[in-house]
């Protein structure tokens, strides 16, 4: 009698001891704000994009003739302490710049492949894209992503700055910038 309560006994353990340590998968909102941790993560980059695109287009001195001006975006520059996949911050910004329909854009992501796909239709296609006939920017936007972390006993606080500048290519001055700031602190608990 005892084998037979003891095995059953000994199965249901084990089941739910296997159960216990199987992970769940949801999908979460992309949206959501809430931080895991003080590292920095989606819902900052999207602060990021929404907030500076947002100031750049109600504030920045473009053209009053109601043309598309050519923006030229360079990467993101990580000058953090860790490794932060800047080209998606980058493409989140250009994304919404192009999305607004207030800018034509110059890609220099792609220049390898582009130089290569002209030098193809100079040697085989039928009516080839000439060269020195794109567009040139007329503007630059640059950027630069910071942090500053303190910690102090159990908390630890980090402070992160992502600034932006757009520069006009053909005066060299720099006609508008803003920055945006981002403070995360965490308790670690007593025990």
């Amino acid at each position: 009698m005892k084998k037979t309560i003891l095995l059953p006994a000994a199965a249901l353990a084990a089941a739910l001891f296997v159960s216990g340590c199987a992970s769940t998968i949801e999908y979460g909102d992309p949206t959501s704000a809430k931080p895991l941790s003080t590292d920095f993560g989606s819902s900052d980059l999207q602060q990021i994009a929404t907030s500076m695109v947002d100031s750049m287009l109600a504030t920045a001195p473009l053209p009053a003739d109601g043309r598309r001006p050519v923006l030229i975006v360079d990467p993101v520059k990580n000058k953090t302490m860790q490794h932060i996949d800047t080209e998606s911050i980058t493409d989140s910004i250009r994304t919404r710049l192009i999305r607004s329909g207030r800018f034509t854009f110059q890609d220099r992501t792609t220049e390898a492949s582009l130089q290569q796909e002209l030098a193809y239709q100079q040697q085989a296609a039928a009516n080839p894209v000439q060269f020195g006939q794109q567009v040139a920017a007329e503007y630059m936007l640059t950027a630069n992503l910071s942090e500053i972390e303190q910690k102090f006993g159990r908390v630890t606080d980090v402070y992160y700055k992502f600034t932006l500048n757009l520069r006009n290519l053909r005066t060299g001055t720099l006609d508008w910038a803003d920055e945006k700031e981002i403070r995360k602190t965490k308790v670690r608990p007593i025990f």
